[in-house]
């Protein structure tokens, strides 16, 4: 071979298997003009069974899956339930403890029974799953495998036979039933079994049931039995119809009905999460085979659903696929109305098309910020956060126009959307400590002075790089009884600005004046002692010192000293539990789109402390919990807007809470991305994405040209470094 033709030779082995015009390309190049969306997770999802799952990152993947009976409106706001499998939203039936139906929308005080009859529309079909798979005469075809059977066998793509049946209305009656099973520790369970009639009942039906069945299985074992390691293999089961449950019953195939023991209409938003998802009892009986739980095929792991979408790859240490369920119903169609500019902004394009768009969603684990944004800037992951790192690169703020792309996300094409979170987070007292807690005039001062010294909007800029919202109460934007403006400012803390049109913060000055009033002039109390406020949090990581340091900076400028009790989670959580602490910060995420949902988190029989509910300040004004009474089951009238406006004015001046903030989410997505309107309460929306493969291959070609110099550089060397050996060899040719 002559010298010449080794450099041709060492360039062809270092780019063989690369594609030409992208050579860094982690993916299959087959792929390039398909419709796969690409995209990261960083914690694998613990529970994937809707009875058990109730965290972000699970329902990331599970309402993709899983179909309850409704869905919210994908671009209206605010946000409305529509139905998904249901053929409507229902209205209550309502009756009277006499058994005397109800006309129009009565008060809850005379309503003994709510019921909710949902019909499901037919033809719907499961995606294929080897559950569904029957032999010639009926009987399940993977039914009593052994460990033999499975032996080849990875994951549930892994069966041959496969099957589907019709969605049943039984199978929305036999999910409600698995939330009573105590071995499940449903989270919900100890909210809507209290409405749901007979729900407490049934669920200590089935524990004296499996106590049964396992003090029977010990006696068979003898005194060498092992209950968890026998039951891990061998899942006792349980007959959910051997109790009655009559706040949930099968009416017929495609009718079921809920029956509720007072008025609830939130019932309602619950009915369109995870919790109340269909389950067919054939996955249950398919799953609970030991040869299954050992290989860790489990319904925890591999959904079963009737949604757009079902899992292709469930490797949650690696990647997570999921690919178009080749059974959805083409009757599921993009919306065709939204808000006023949904049209403009292109979220009206595909109006009345048949959903899903896309085949296929492709989940990395990327644990790291640093490889995740590099591949979102070379295209190869199409959507991205913004951490405060690369905030500045991707975010110009201005005090006119707002948050807007930097010039160079511009010229890439990247989409920025942004929507305030329903969700608040706040700086909790505890009122019943002696120092901070109290309702006498003097203590609600001394809560509205640090309410107003520890300065909300400096907070944001510094910590949150402007992403949220100074709070004024509980309520987020979005929410049914939220009031902007002048009327819904909190009056302790701020001053309307009739020139700007918006509140500003109350000066320390004001802040000094109160906490005199409060017993403690230049932050020195009767005793001459300073006053000294403890922080309790779990912020222990270097970079959270920072934090620590504006909240004492923030106090020291008050006249008063802050004390900062940091801790791991564990102890951080009695201590809240216990109401060991002055000061904590908390938050909330709403679960459902009412004012309820929020403003329970004040109402006293929901204290922390006294009742293991979620009210973590302890807070129990009676002014306060007889308003929430009257409010909570109402519909949103008028007249529970006043009761609201009340409720808030109350908890305003008693400020139980430093109302904190309601933060502002900031995404990126490529220009080759469709529909990308954020929805803070719909989990399922992956259904609504479309996407044009033939731009991103086009802009990932731009933005990842092959640079080969390098390469050819190292080429030449090699070369070079070869032509002493190869003038030796041919001496010694010609030397023979």
């Amino acid at each position: 071979m002559k010298f010449q033709a080794w450099g041709a030779f060492l360039l062809a082995v270092a780019l063989a298997g690369c594609d030409p015009s992208n050579p860094n390309n982690p993916y299959r190049a087959e792929d390039a003009e398909s419709k796969v969306y690409y995209s990261t997770f960083e914690e694998p999802p613990k529970h994937l069974d809707p009875a058990r799952s109730y965290s972000a990152n699970e329902y990331a993947f599970i309402a993709q899956i899983y179909e309850p009976p409704f869905q919210y409106h994908y671009l209206k706001r605010p946000y409305e339930l529509i139905p998904l499998t249901a053929e409507s939203v229902p209205e209550p039936q309502y009756y009277d403890a006499q058994g005397t139906l109800l006309e129009g929308d009565p008060p809850a005080e005379k309503v003994a029974r709510a019921v909710y009859e949902i019909r499901i529309q037919p033809g719907i079909l499961y995606q294929p799953h080897p559950c569904f798979a029957k032999r010639p005469d009926g009987s399940p075809a993977n039914a009593n495998l052994t460990d033999a059977d499975v032996e080849s066998i990875d994951d549930i793509g892994g069966f041959a036979e496969t099957g589907t049946r019709e969605l049943a209305a039984k199978d929305y009656v036999y999910q409600i039933q698995r939330l009573a099973d105590p071995r499940l520790s449903c989270p919900i369970l100890s909210t809507i079994g209290g409405y749901i009639e007979g729900m407490e009942e049934y669920a200590a039906a089935l524990e004296e049931a499996l106590s049964a069945a396992r003090a029977e299985r010990q006696a068979r074992g003898g005194i060498a039995y092992n209950a968890d390691r026998d039951e891990r293999y061998d899942p006792i089961s349980l007959d959910y119809g051997a109790f009655p449950l009559p706040g949930a019953e099968v009416v017929d195939d495609h009718t079921y009905r809920i029956v509720l023991t007072r008025k609830y209409p939130q019932i309602l938003y619950w009915l369109a999460m995870p919790f109340f998802s269909p389950m067919p009892p054939e996955a249950i009986a398919f799953y609970d085979q030991g040869a299954l739980i050992r290989k860790n095929m489990t319904i925890d792991q591999y959904p079963v659903g009737t949604g757009a979408y079902r899992f292709a790859t469930y490797n949650p240490n690696l990647e997570i696929v999921l690919t178009r369920n080749e059974n959805y119903r083409t009757t599921e169609t993009y919306p065709s109305e939204g808000e006023p500019n949904d049209d403009a902004d292109g979220f009206l394009a595909s109006a009345g098309q048949s959903l899903p768009f896309i085949d296929r969603f492709v989940y990395k684990l990327e644990k790291e910020d640093v490889p995740r944004w590099s591949k979102f800037l070379q295209g190869y992951y199409d959507a991205s956060g913004i951490s405060s790192d690369n905030f500045d690169r991707a975010i110009v703020m201005n005090a006119e126009t707002g948050a807007t792309l930097s010039p160079w996300m511009q010229e890439r094409g990247v989409q920025l959307t942004t929507a305030v979170n329903t969700a608040t987070y706040y700086l909790a007292f505890n009122m019943l400590d002696p120092v901070v807690g109290g309702y006498e005039p003097e203590k609600r001062k001394l809560r509205q002075a640090i309410s107003i010294a520890i300065d909300t909007e400096e907070y944001v800029e510094i910590f949150a790089n402007g992403r949220a919202l100074a709070a004024h109460g509980p309520i987020p934007p979005g929410i049914f009884g939220r009031v902007e403006g002048r009327a819904g400012m909190n009056p302790f803390v701020y001053d309307w600005n009739d020139r700007a049109g918006a509140p500003v913060r109350k000066s320390l000055d004001e802040a000094k004046r109160l906490l005199a009033e409060a017993g403690y002039p230049n932050g020195r109390g009767k005793d001459g002692k300073p006053l000294r406020v403890s922080f309790d949090n779990v912020l222990t990581g270097a970079g959270d010192q920072a934090t620590i340091r504006w909240y004492s900076k923030k106090l020291e400028a008050l006249g008063a000293t802050l004390v900062s009790n940091a801790t791991d989670y564990s102890r951080f959580q009695d201590k809240v539990h216990n109401a060991n602490f002055q000061i904590i910060s908390w938050g909330w995420l709403a679960d459902y789109p009412d004012p309820e949902n929020f403003l329970f988190l004040l109402y006293g029989p929901n204290g922390k402390k006294e009742h293991d509910g979620e009210n973590a300040a302890n807070y129990d004004n009676p002014d306060y919990n007889r308003l929430f009474a009257q409010m909570e089951n109402m519909t949103n009238t008028p007249e529970r807007q006043a009761l609201i406006d009340r409720m808030l004015a109350v908890a305003q001046e008693d400020a139980p809470w430093i109302w904190g903030f309601h933060p502002v989410s900031f995404g990126l997505r490529h220009a080759w991305i469709r529909n990308a309107k954020p929805n803070q309460m719909a989990n399922g929306t992956l259904k609504y994405l479309d996407l044009d493969p033939a731009q991103r291959k086009t802009m990932r070609a731009r933005w990842n040209k092959p640079n080969y110099t390098p390469l050819l550089a190292v080429a030449g060397l090699l070369v070079l470094g070869s032509i002493p050996a190869v003038v030796t060899v041919r001496r010694r040719e010609h030397g023979r």
